[in-house]
């Protein structure tokens, strides 16, 4: 294992990412960002997003895009043939910034639609399927039962991007320690992460690095989340000595 790779605590509570956890998850992050959706006025899709460069109109895009593509892996898995979630990174873009452009009502029935058609790719998996590898977006491998972790982190993490008043704190708390497990394993791959010593006042506890240069960042559990993520400054946290939060690479 990478020395940097994190290391977690028997104590600490990751969230069981079982495959009928993470299916309820998806489920209900659908319907949490469809509320926040269906609250949007019109005028409210253009307006600037939590994500630089783009407007809620693209994050809503890329929803529906996304969708998709977890739809051509489900296909993958379950009919042995190789589809990729998307045909490039450069068509991925281009059908984003196209959609972008569309009606409120287009985009709205879109992400409703793109997120009916999963549910009905989801229902058609039989069980050995849901064992099968395939590559995501990126070119990892993963296997089957990932998809609907995939789907509920899109979910509720592009809820707060809308910027319309959600927040990590809205996500299901197995959730949210399951996804702090995740990102830190994936921070911990990274050659410019910090040494972090992450907790919150549950006792959870998250190492990533060399503990002995590590800096301890406490708080709770949403808002670990939210600064691990890139989604806010981690003014809300407490660092040791004093000092402010490091400064982190980008998650993905």
């Amino acid at each position: 294992m990478n020395e940097r790779a994190v290391t977690q605590r028997a104590m600490t509570v990751t969230g069981p990412r079982s495959l009928t956890h993470t299916l309820a998850w998806a489920g209900d992050g659908a319907a949490h960002l469809r509320g926040l959706m269906t609250r949007m006025g019109d005028d409210a899709f253009a307006a600037p997003s939590a994500l630089p460069g783009w407007s809620r109109a693209h994050v809503l895009t890329h929803i529906a895009r996304n969708a998709d593509a977890l739809i051509n892996l489900l296909d993958w898995a379950r009919t042995g043939v190789r589809t990729p979630a998307y045909a490039s990174r450069e068509q991925r873009d281009a059908d984003i910034v196209a959609g972008a452009g569309r009606t409120p009502a287009e985009i709205r029935a879109d992400v409703v639609e793109s997120s009916d058609r999963l549910a009905v790719a989801v229902r058609a998996m039989p069980e050995p399927a849901w064992s099968v590898q395939v590559q995501n977006a990126q070119g990892r491998d993963l296997i089957a039962t990932d998809i609907p972790w995939l789907r509920a982190r899109e979910m509720w993490i592009h809820a707060v991007d809308l910027d319309v008043g959600a927040s990590f704190a809205d996500m299901p708390a197995p959730m949210v320690t399951t996804l702090l497990a995740d990102v830190t394993t994936t921070m911990g791959e990274k050659p410019d992460c910090p040494a972090l010593r992450l907790t919150s006042p549950d006792g959870a506890v998250w190492e990533v690095g060399d503990q002995s240069a590590a800096t301890t960042v406490t708080g709770q559990a949403p808002a670990l989340a939210a600064w691990l993520l890139g989604r806010s400054k981690g003014r809300d946290l407490h660092s040791s000595a004093g000092r402010k939060p490091p400064t982190l690479p980008r998650w993905l």
